[in-house]
């Protein structure tokens, strides 16, 4: 049975700020049309965390089941290392996965009913990311999904649910946010390029190769800056987002010195973090044109 730091561990929290920064993000947007509604973005937070949760869950889950964490050289996996049962695992990621579909009904109830398709649509996405007969994410779609649901659909959605409307700031935050969130991605699947192609799990960093995947990580650590100086167009005050600049600097360091293995776990970590200080200082400056 696996203890309740290992099932907390098994959550991955590390990836919690792929969660966090489109809330953030989206609200900041919304909050510059004076559309910002603070119980709204509470609700959208609680269910991009509890979908964030679900997937992890689901991937641990169905990456146990195929054999694929058997040589995994990252965090802990409770499949994989029959911490705990496929079974469990499963019935959590179904209960995380169920609550933020409560959470989000509430939203789509009090907003737009079309918006339950959207929850059906990221529902899927996160089941079938590694789950199913034909994962997506064995396919080399993975960033492209993170870049979807946590950058495009995260912020354009949270700030949709607030304002009831979206506009190209949010649009610029959005493509800040997927850049940045796929970015953690990356370094993920560099890390896991040896064991991914031993185990048959065709990630795009298998497909691109080390160094093309370095060199993604790097260009898509860049985008959130080149979106800060786009926003300087709606306040000065969006420069704040440069304050995120060192933390991706040292984010990139494992990646471009060449680093391999478990020496790369820095860089998703550091990565998140540019990503949560982005999003929180970029949100509050456009917060105070709002």
């Amino acid at each position: 049975m696996a203890t309740a730091a290992q099932w907390i561990e098994g959550a991955r929290p590390r990836t919690l700020p792929n969660a966090i920064a489109p809330v953030l993000a989206g609200t900041g947007a919304a909050a510059s049309i004076d559309g910002a509604v603070w119980w709204k973005a509470v609700l959208a937070l609680l269910v991009s965390l509890a979908l964030i949760i679900g997937v992890n869950y689901a991937n641990d889950y169905s990456d146990g089941i195929r054999g694929t964490d058997d040589v995994r050289v990252g965090p802990l996996r409770l499949v994989g290392q029959q911490l705990a049962s496929p079974t469990a695992v499963r019935n959590a990621a179904i209960i995380s996965l169920a609550v933020g579909a409560v959470f989000g009904l509430v939203l789509a109830l009090t907003t737009a009913w079309w918006l339950l398709l959207v929850g059906a649509v990221c529902l899927a996405g996160a089941w079938y990311y590694t789950g199913g007969s034909k994962p997506y994410g064995y396919s080399g779609f993975g960033e492209l999904a993170v870049f979807v649901f946590f950058g495009l659909i995260g912020v354009l959605g949270t700030e949709f649910v607030q304002a009831e409307r979206i506009e190209w700031a949010g649009l610029v935050l959005a493509i800040g946010v997927g850049a940045f969130s796929s970015a953690v991605l990356v370094a993920n699947n560099l890390r896991d390029i040896p064991t991914d192609t031993e185990s048959g799990k065709v990630t795009l960093a298998v497909k691109l190769g080390d160094p093309r995947t370095r060199t993604l990580h790097l260009v898509l650590l860049a985008v959130p800056f080149l979106a800060t100086l786009l926003l300087i167009a709606r306040t000065p005050w969006a420069l704040v987002g440069l304050v995120a600049v060192p933390l991706a600097v040292r984010a990139n360091a494992p990646v471009r010195s060449g680093k391999g293995g478990l020496e790369l776990i820095p860089a998703l970590r550091d990565s998140g973090l540019a990503l949560l200080v982005w999003s929180a200082v970029t949100a509050l400056a456009l917060g105070i044109v709002g």
